[in-house]
């Protein structure tokens, strides 16, 4: 595998700076002037602007932050501070280009649902010629055979060098060399394209901290220079991780009534008013009866699955269920199977097994049985085929568990998840479980189900006793985002009622109008201080969000596949594995992205993450992304898989110049053929 190449760049000096800004302010200044002449002859002419995407004057002038307009390309040939194409007049946007692209054309939009006319499939993988993979496995021998010998030989040499000083201290190592040799014998090779330090929003657009190392990959060493790179790598999903907007100014109001942490645990004094609203906006969102937040995603799941289940009972999970899920259920004592991925089959089979056998030893029954699933698996892209699993549940009465991490906000046509994509009643799930990380962009998870369980966890669950309560900016987020895209209902007279947030059973008595699943969010459940514009309200701006992710997710898979490119996943998937098997190609195709005209940063994934031979980049797609951004991708990928020798997939391909022209009809296609 190749090393990296270090080269020291010249230290920019004060008067390179002072250049470069008053360049990059001219070059803003000629970009608002050749707009405002282009608006002029439109009008003098009579003529409509047409609905290309464009940058409009309020988010040039009053929304850009000094990374989006001073310390950028001054040529902008990358087209990311701002888009190449001249705004029109009827464009007015309100979001920085470099944390949420403007796009204004209406084709570029989808719906993300099943289309019940059509069976649930599953995903059929592709394999690679064989050669392909004879050459990642000898990669892999060779790399270890050579590690093993310079270990071999190292140890020895070193040893009798150094013995004076190994012998001192008389304490044996943490760590065995064994248990380091991945680290430091395959991972390091391709450090670089882990952990780059980052600055800024992780919007549309991110900007990194340039480094550079002397010792391949030992040390890095920041050059005190900065790189804004499209960012197709962050979860994202709607956009919502932005420095400008509505919600980040709720945020900001919070911080001055609220402060920063609530210095406590739920059950000792850090119990706010705005929890009691967040949960019961996330209950009312999820079309279930209560809910429970947690600080932290991970801990959700590790602290709540060993409330729910212990001795005696069986646990069923997916063979490729997330980590927290595994820690969870080894923490509670139950006894665990596991099934094929994803395979009803597999399922069904091993439910007639342990529901016949019972308890090992005593063949006692089970006291329950939960099946734990994730809706979207966050490193094959797939979902869960969940229309069968309710026939299984239907049939033998076990318990059902799924963990929306990853499709909570980014899947259905209310962005309500999983059970929404497939048009299922949410009430019939037991326990819904998902994230505020990715859709939502804040922080921490939740639980939700019916309130006698929920009132359960609240007090046998750890995090309610041991971990911090989730804080007040990030609260606000939540509140926020996710009432976006509920929309809000808004009083017609002006009420003196409560302005706190009821569960719905308490809804009648104060004023507070439930409305049913899928509906609006009354104003009185909010806070009376959080103020959103009225394109968050009424719910525009969450279909814009949602409609976006959806044509952008479909858009690349399909894309990519057409292209020739071996891809796991569903096509209503943001998370887009494309293969690449041999673990040098990961490292040349990220530095290759990275380096380009248009830099672009991605995720390259390998052993112990996946199986040793389907090493992967992983695209996480945003609605903050444009068209433009994925064609970039696009030709990005065509002509490093050219050159990397990946394009091993069978079926029609198409040119990617095919692809762009063709993109809305490629998009809404029943079935790629």
């Amino acid at each position: 595998m190749p090393s990296p190449m270090a080269i020291k760049p010249a230290s920019p000096t004060p008067s390179m700076f002072k250049k470069k800004s008053m360049s990059a302010m001219n070059t803003a200044a000629s970009y608002l002037s050749a707009v405002s002449e282009a608006d002029a002859r439109a009008r003098a002419h009579g003529m409509t602007p047409n609905t290309t995407p464009a940058l409009s004057l309020s988010s040039s002038i009053t929304s850009s932050s000094e990374d989006t307009v001073l310390h950028e390309n001054e040529e902008n040939e990358d087209g990311l501070s701002y888009p190449k194409v001249p705004p029109t007049s009827e464009q007015m946007f309100t979001t920085v280009h470099t944390e949420f692209g403007h796009c204004g054309n209406s084709a570029f939009r989808h719906t993300s649902q099943h289309n019940p006319a059509h069976p649930v499939k599953g995903v059929v993988e592709q394999d690679p010629p064989y050669y392909i993979l004879l050459t990642t496995y000898l990669s892999y021998i060779l790399v270890i055979f050579f590690g093993h010998l310079r270990d071999f030989f190292g140890k020895r040499f070193r040893f009798a060098a150094y013995k004076h000083l190994l012998a001192h201290d008389g304490y044996a190592a943490l760590n065995s060399d064994f248990d380091s040799f991945y680290t430091r014998r395959l991972k390091l090779r391709i450090d670089d394209c882990f952990s780059h330090p980052t600055t800024g929003v992780p919007g549309r657009t991110i900007l990194l901290l340039d480094r550079y190392t002397p010792d391949h990959n030992k040390t890095m060493i920041p050059t005190g220079t900065r790189t804004r790179a499209l960012n197709i790598s962050s979860y994202n999903y709607l956009g919502f991780a932005q420095g400008k907007g509505a919600c980040a100014e709720a945020v900001v109001e919070s911080v001055g009534r609220y402060g920063v942490s609530t210095c406590g645990t739920r059950l000792e004094g850090g119990t706010l008013d705005m929890h009691v609203q967040a949960e019961s906006l996330v209950a009312r969102f999820l079309g279930m009866e209560d809910a429970l937040i947690s600080s932290m995603g991970f801990a959700t799941n590790s602290t709540i699955i060993p409330a729910l289940v212990g001795k005696g009972c069986l646990v069923i999970s997916d063979e490729l269920n997330h980590a927290s899920i595994r820690f969870g259920v080894r923490l509670s004592g139950a006894n665990v199977r596991m099934f094929k991925h994803n395979d009803m089959k597999s399922l069904e089979s091993l439910l007639r097994e342990v529901i016949s056998q019972g308890q090992p030893k005593t063949h006692r029954p089970w006291k329950k049985i939960l099946v734990i699933v994730e809706g979207l698996y966050s490193m094959e892209g797939t979902l869960v085929n969940l229309p069968v699993m309710m026939e299984l549940k239907k049939k033998y009465k076990f318990y059902l568990f799924i963990d929306e991490a990853h499709s909570v906000g980014a899947l259905g046509p209310h962005g309500r998840g999983i059970t929404d994509y497939y048009g299922i009643n949410p009430r019939s799930i037991d326990i819904l479980m998902g994230t505020f990380t990715k859709s939502f962009g804040a922080a921490g998870g939740y639980i939700s189900g019916n309130k006698g369980l929920i009132d359960r966890l609240r007090i046998a669950g750890h995090s309610g006793a041991y971990a911090e309560g989730m804080s007040p900016p990030v609260l606000t987020q939540v509140i926020a985002s996710m009432a976006s895209i509920m929309g809000i209902t808004l009083p017609e007279k002006p009420s003196s009622s409560s302005r706190s947030l009821l569960r719905s059973s308490e809804s009648a008595t104060l004023g507070v109008e439930y409305e049913p699943y899928p509906g609006t969010v009354p104003a009185a459940a909010l806070p009376s201080w959080m103020a959103l514009p009225p394109s968050m309200c009424d719910g525009s701006d969450s279909r814009m969000r949602l409609r976006r992710l959806a044509f952008n997710t479909r858009y690349l898979n399909r894309a990519l596949r057409k292209l020739g490119f071996i891809t796991y996943g569903h096509d209503d998937s943001p998370i887009v594995p494309l293969l690449l098997f041999n673990p040098g190609k990961m490292a040349v195709f990220s530095r290759l992205m990275r380096t380009r005209a248009t830099p672009i940063v991605v995720v390259v994934v390998a052993y112990p993450a996946t199986p040793l031979v389907t090493s992967r980049v992983r695209f996480c797609l945003s609605a903050s992304h444009t068209k433009e951004d994925v064609d970039t991708i696009l030709k990005a990928c065509d002509e490093i898989g050219d050159l990397l020798d990946l394009k091993q997939a069978q079926g029609e391909r198409w040119s990617v110049q095919e692809i762009m022209e063709r993109a809305v009809e490629l998009v809404n296609m029943d079935e790629v053929p």
